[in-house]
């Protein structure tokens, strides 16, 4: 404070050498303040026009409030310049044996860094805020099935998904938990990536494919003929499904034309015949009724907008006796009501990618019970296996970055959206890790 400021300065071995008169103090205090005025007035008007995102008028009322703070400093430095104290027992502003003693300079040395230390606080507090401001703030909102379908068409032409990902856009699964000793839930972000460089972790893109055989497995499938993937990205899953069941007709269906062109690509690159890919919406599917002996929905439900249709939707494609299994993000029960900071995180998490919103998994299993044409309602959760899939996505990006920079250094503007998916998968890793998201299973034979 400014009271404890010159009382530190009163306390100086100059000044009690060498008593000086208050009008001089309070002089050199009227020029450090409005000093710190101007500089702070500088430094944030500067932020406003480098980020470009604020209006003239709150750069001017800015301005005027920082002259009301130097003409009170000014005021109250006046005030105390006439009023009487001691100075090692003598009047201020009295000369001392006729003589009268400038200010130290040390003195005015200390206000200068002061001032200019307070502009620089304010003004890095202005650039964090604007930051902070453009990551919380999602690009990429869900209008319309045509948003879902245009984002995963940018994120099938850039390649950088299939690159570091692999041919599967969803989680993996780290089991056995046990042997990952290169990861562990409760870690900071960079102590994560110390232990995860250092110690052992799962392949990532063989953590995708054990993932599909995990849920294969817990599908209770058996011998399948005809398989529907709703929601197929560029085919990863249908191709894995494709080889272990190749009597199997294997059909996958996506928003996304670009998704669809490359999964046909890669399918006949891999020499398979019984896989192909449509772009076909899921909640108005045009297959014949009961023609699937096994419908795999794998990270597909979070883009609907109505999950319950949903649902309905491909226990209608399936063959009495036939097996539906689901994999989706779900949010908690909401028992006990999401407070603020929970329901800002949503709000972001259904926005960036294109969501609509979520729901419980427990709401899923009320779904599929209330067809009242399933049978043998199973649901688990798959988070403890799947959490290191968020930090580990942007792992493999820290440990071969050639790709992403190549990309940046042809085009700059694109490191911005990398450190936007940066900051979205963090946020989802705290999100499940903590119990706001959950990652859902489910799996049901149609009566």
């Amino acid at each position: 404070s400014r009271e404890e400021t010159w009382r530190s300065v009163k306390m100086s071995p100059v000044l009690r050498r060498s008593p000086q008169p208050r009008r001089a103090a309070a002089s050199y205090r009227r020029a450090g303040c409005l000093t710190a005025c101007a500089l702070c007035c500088v430094g944030v008007q500067s932020c406003l026009k480098a980020f470009s995102c604020a209006p003239a008028t709150s750069t001017e009322q800015l301005h005027q409030n920082c002259q009301g703070s130097s003409r009170s400093c000014a005021r109250q430095s006046r005030q105390e310049s006439l009023g009487g104290s001691l100075v090692n027992g003598n009047p201020a502003g009295q000369s001392v044996g006729g003589r009268r003693t400038p200010l130290s300079a040390g003195y005015a040395h200390y206000l200068v860094p002061v001032a200019a230390g307070i502009a620089v606080l304010a003004s890095l507090k202005v650039i964090w805020g604007k930051i902070m401001n453009w990551f919380e703030t999602p690009k990429r909102t869900y209008e319309g099935s045509e948003t879902v379908g245009d984002s995963y068409d940018e994120w099938a032409r850039d390649g950088v998904l299939e690159h570091y990902w692999g041919e599967h856009i969803h989680m993996g699964s780290y089991t056995p938990m046990e042997e990952q000793t290169g990861y562990d839930r409760d870690d900071s972000f960079f102590v994560s990536l110390i232990r995860a460089t250092f110690g052992k972790l799962k392949n990532f893109k063989i953590a995708k494919t054990d993932f599909t055989d995990e849920m294969i497995e817990w599908s209770r499938a058996k011998a399948p003929k005809k398989i529907l993937d709703v929601g197929c990205g560029i085919g990863g899953s249908s191709r894995i499904l494709a080889t272990k069941f190749p009597d199997a007709e294997v059909i996958g269906i996506s928003l996304s034309q670009e998704q669809v062109a490359r999964a046909t690509a890669l399918s006949k690159e891999a020499g398979l015949k019984n896989v192909s890919f449509q772009v076909m919406d899921a909640l108005k599917m045009t297959f014949d009724a009961d023609s699937f002996d096994l419908v795999w929905g794998c990270e597909s439900g979070e883009h609907m907008p109505d999950k319950k249709k949903y649902i309905e939707e491909m226990v209608r494609m399936l063959k009495p006796g036939g097996n539906l299994v689901v994999a989706t993000w779900c949010e908690r029960d909401p028992v006990p009501p999401f407070n603020a900071q929970e329901r800002k995180t949503l709000d972001f998490v259904y926005a960036e990618w294109s969501h609509p919103f979520f729901i419980s998994l427990n709401k899923y299993k009320e779904h599929m019970i209330g067809t009242g044409a399933l049978k043998d309602v199973e649901i688990d959760d798959w988070t403890e296996r799947t959490l290191p899939s968020w930090r580990h996505s942007v792992w493999v990006g820290v440990w071969s970055p050639w790709f992403w920079i190549g990309l940046t250094l042809r085009n700059p503007g694109i490191f911005l959206g990398f450190l936007r998916e940066v900051y979205t998968l963090e946020i989802y890793h705290r999100s499940m890790r903590d119990g706001l998201l959950n990652y859902g299973m489910m799996r049901a034979t149609k009566a």
